[in-house]
């Protein structure tokens, strides 16, 4: 069979990129081995996020007496947290098969994995499909933990440790990174005794100290065991079904369930990427230029299997980009975006552009601007204080070239950065519009405000 184009994966990027190749008047293929939505709508953001939606529910609920308002005792009635996740996630799933469905008879859905067997031409389930345009939108999975032993326990994934239909009574989280973070808060919050074992210093470790550290001093608040600079030596089973972790110093860690949250890797090794001449780099990741394009002539790749950010909104913004590429209307390339991202805990962690030990890393001039969130009027009035925000900014341009936050909805404040930075506009922006009082984003007002150039004098 052939087609105009195929689209391999139904994640972020593929899905949008076959209904709208299809409506443009092409015929297209979408294979996709799993279900349509990717790791986000399945694995990912839509069930996490809804899972962390619970559980501040309950700490707030816990929590209600700061305010003056005293609550019974907290009940959390996890199958039916469970049950609700599992309802929105199917909700989104129909609505990406009704946008399929839109795109008519020109696109056609198959069912299985596809393998390259040549130039432009892959295997799904012994039947043949070739195209003119081939895309690769394979996504990643979780990197088994590289411990001795491992084998020997059931350890969670971030998949699998939300088919769980009881709380594990204390879950032990291997990696300190934005996936292990929020699974801990998380299931502390439902009630679970949980311990994070990092092998870095802080967590969040890409981050600069001190907004880590702002976010340690909330877990440790909140009862979760923090064991930083701590490598494991080997996994083993325990007594009774539990399952537990030896460090290297001696010290062991028995909990009832281990999430693994150590890295994720490319969904490349049975591809056939070679049968197509694909160039896969050191880490099994799709080399791809500025334009998506691979070095099999015809053949693109987007999202999580190319590298680089692994977010949602990184692989939407890659099926945009390269659909104008498809088009011949390119303007944009991959390289030099504005990539914000956000960290779901309580407080939210984001960030955009450089932070102060990436600039110092690079040898860029900047000036760094300092808020302690409490100092927020909104924060205050909302006892909702914890966290800290910064804002580089060029010295010669007052251009912005990066923004870390750290505070209750700094997922939605940083975009404030990440528009003017796109706009190519100065932080001078910030110092004259007039905000409205008492919000948070009066806050990111005053926190350029501190540097002595934009200072009420």
């Amino acid at each position: 069979m052939h087609v105009d184009a195929i689209v391999i994966g139904a994640g972020q990027a593929g899905t949008p990129l076959a209904q709208r190749l299809a409506t443009s008047g092409r015929s297209v293929l979408l294979v996709e081995r799993s279900r349509v939505g990717g790791t986000c709508v399945n694995y990912g953001c839509t069930p996490t996020k809804t899972l962390v939606a619970s559980a501040r529910a309950a700490h707030v609920a816990r929590s209600a007496g700061r305010l003056g308002v005293q609550s019974e005792s907290v009940r959390v009635d996890f199958p039916a947290v469970i049950a609700r996740k599992d309802a929105i996630v199917q909700r989104w799933r129909e609505g990406l098969d009704r946008r399929l469905a839109s795109a008519g008879d020109r696109l056609s859905v198959v069912s299985g994995h596809a393998r390259f067997v040549g130039e432009r031409e892959i295997d799904v389930s012994g039947a043949q499909y070739r195209g003119d345009v081939i895309i690769i939108d394979v996504g990643g999975r979780p990197v088994p933990p590289a411990v001795e032993g491992s084998a020997s326990i059931p350890w969670l994934d971030n998949h699998r440790v939300m088919d769980l239909q009881q709380l594990p009574s204390h879950l032990v989280v291997l990696g300190g990174g934005y996936i292990g973070c929020e699974f801990a808060q998380m299931f502390r919050r439902f009630g679970s005794s949980v311990t994070i074992v990092q092998r870095g210093p802080h967590l969040l470790d890409r981050e600069d100290p001190d907004v880590s550290e702002a976010l340690e001093a909330v877990f440790r608040a909140e009862g979760i065991e923090l064991l930083l600079g701590a490598r494991v030596a080997r996994a083993f089973p325990g007594r009774a079904g539990a399952v537990g972790v030896a460090l290297e110093d001696g010290r062991e860690i028995v909990g009832s369930h281990v999430l693994a949250a150590v890295g994720r890797r490319p969904n490349t090794d049975d591809l056939g990427c070679e049968a197509a001449g694909i160039h896969l780099d050191g880490k099994g990741f799709v080399a791809v230029d500025d334009h998506y394009r691979t070095s099999a002539a015809g053949v693109y790749a987007v999202g999580d299997v190319i590298g680089g950010p692994q977010f949602t909104h990184t692989s939407w913004d890659d099926h945009r980009i390269l659909f104008d590429v498809i088009e011949g209307r390119a303007v944009r390339g991959r390289f030099g975006r504005v990539v914000p991202y956000v960290v779901f805990t309580d407080p939210q962690v984001a960030g955009v552009g450089l932070n102060e030990r990436e600039a110092r890393a690079r040898g860029v001039r900047h000036e760094v601007a300092k808020l302690p969130f409490g100092n927020v009027a909104r924060a205050i009035e909302l006892d909702e204080t914890a966290g800290t925000m910064k804002v580089l900014i060029d010295p010669d341009t007052e251009r912005i070239l990066g923004a870390s936050l750290i505070g209750l909805e700094a997922g939605e404040l940083v975009h404030v950065f990440a528009a003017l930075m796109q706009a190519g506009a100065t932080a001078r922006a910030i110092v004259d519009v007039e905000c409205a009082h008492p919000t948070f984003a009066e806050g990111l007002q005053s926190l350029v405000m501190t540097l002595p150039r934009f200072a009420l004098r």
